[in-house]
């Protein structure tokens, strides 16, 4: 053990010693004790910084992976084109149709029925009477015309904010102002009767409905198959499929073409392949050394090697599906260094001559897709009992301990500092007292003797 010397300096000079400086010097081999401690939790803190980057690269491959194993995901997406857009338009395919071609004819388009009203000169005139709204074959509705009711703007509102399956608006031209009643259902069934006693009580004249539009479905055929539709937004013709019809074109065959989303495939197994990669990057660098060979925070950890060991047998592990039975038929290699390379055009021509089998390789019961994605889910720190989680865990018991060490030491080592420069002030202050108490000594003698032992003063 080291040992610390005080230098005193000339007993009689009087100027003492550094107590501070002698404090400290005694108790560095106190604070020497929590040298391999601190040196410990340091190595221990940037593991679990390391750890936890780590697993943020998991968490990320795991969302890359559930994109392709989701079986609403990307896979399930759908992509559909018209041969004339001017008179069908597709609006969505969703994950329940087929890819394949249909052949659309549009006969004719729906329209929502419509009734006007005989013009008003004056928008102010007071209306009389009633009005009999019928929808369809429904009951018919009447509304009476009192005082709430009896102008066109106020019975255009009285029989909005009613339930009477219209809905109402006045109309102003340069002839005056009508009252427009338009079904809020098209087609056939929808069709408007309307009955009761109109009239402007203002000029007393009788105010007649006229037709605007009768309520008529559209009729259309999908694959030779005649059909009907109550709105120009047609679901179901084609399972999974909504298009919309824009135009009459009885003599012209619409060509329909789904299409399995090759694209948004090809786009999400590349993120894959890159989340895989960083991660083979990040273990491959936080397991390693650095450019001085010095080794890195998780150098010969355990759950490094199980992470890695884990992903390669879940990158050659699941089942085959039809003729798919390895991740290279998807265009995925495997490099020397651990990570990835997609052949982009040789995924395309597996999705285009087999979409099913890839469908089934990366989402059927005990798949490739799937076991890789319960491995991943198993390595990162996104529930207590994953990998990284538990040497996290295992690395703050550590440092629970180390710090607790630390702060028993520190507060035995406060306790030693303050008795310590206590006594050490004391002995400092009796050494500096010592050339005063040696003038008595020599007044005492001289006074004694009668000899000067200052020959000089």
């Amino acid at each position: 053990m080291a040992t610390v010397g005080i230098n005193f300096g000339a007993a009689t000079s009087g100027t003492g010693f550094d107590v501070t400086s002698t404090v400290n010097q005694i108790l560095a081999v106190s604070q020497g004790i929590e040298t391999p401690w601190n040196t410990q939790l340091t190595s221990l803190q940037a593991q679990d910084t390391a750890l936890s980057g780590i697993g943020t690269d998991l968490s990320t491959l795991s969302t890359a992976v559930s994109a392709l194993t989701d079986f609403q995901g990307v896979l399930a997406g759908k992509e559909g084109s018209s041969s004339d857009t001017n008179v069908l338009a597709l609006t969505s395919a969703s994950n329940t149709a087929i890819a394949g071609s249909h052949t659309v004819v549009v006969t004719s388009l729906a329209s929502t029925s419509s009734n006007y009203s005989d013009e008003v000169t004056n928008t102010s005139d007071t209306l009389s009477g009633s009005l009999s709204i019928q929808i369809g074959s429904a009951a018919a509705k009447t509304i009476a015309i009192d005082s709430s009711n009896d102008t066109l703007s106020t019975l255009a509102s009285a029989i909005n904010n009613g339930s009477y399956g219209v809905t109402a608006s006045v109309i102003t031209d340069a002839n005056g102002s009508r009252l427009s009643l338009t079904s809020s259902t098209s087609g056939s069934t929808g069709q408007i009767t309307l009955g009761g006693a109109l009239t402007d009580a203002t000029t007393s004249t009788a105010l007649s409905f006229h037709v605007g539009q009768s309520g008529a479905d559209a009729n259309l055929t999908v694959d030779g198959l005649p059909l009907t539709s109550a709105s120009n937004t047609v679901t179901g013709a084609i399972p999974g499929v909504t298009f919309q019809l824009l135009s009459s074109a009885p003599s012209e065959s619409i060509q329909i073409q789904i299409t399995n989303n090759n694209t948004g495939v090809e786009t999400a197994v590349q993120s894959f392949v890159t989340a895989y990669n960083t991660v083979a990057g990040d273990i491959k660098t936080q397991a390693g050394h650095d450019t001085s060979g010095n080794p890195e925070p998780l150098y010969g950890s355990p759950t490094m090697a199980l992470i890695q060991t884990q992903l390669s047998q879940a990158l050659n592990g699941g089942t085959a599906s039809g003729t798919i039975t390895s991740i290279e038929q998807l265009g995925i290699t495997a490099n020397p260094d651990g990570t990835l390379t997609l052949d982009v055009t040789k995924l395309d021509s597996i999705l285009n001559s087999n979409y099913s089998d890839v469908t089934g390789y990366l989402q059927n019961t005990g798949s490739w897709g799937q076991s890789l994605s319960t491995t991943i889910d198993g390595l990162g720190n996104a529930t207590p009992k994953d990998a990284i989680s538990l040497e996290l865990s295992q690395n703050a018991t550590v440092e629970s301990g180390l710090n607790t060490d630390i702060s028993n030491e520190n507060a035995l080592i406060a306790t030693e500092k303050s008795n310590l420069t206590t006594e050490l002030n004391t002995a400092n202050q009796e050494l500096q007292a010592i050339p005063e108490q040696l003038s008595e000594v020599n007044e005492i003698y001289s006074a004694v003797t009668g000899y000067n032992q200052n020959v000089n003063g």
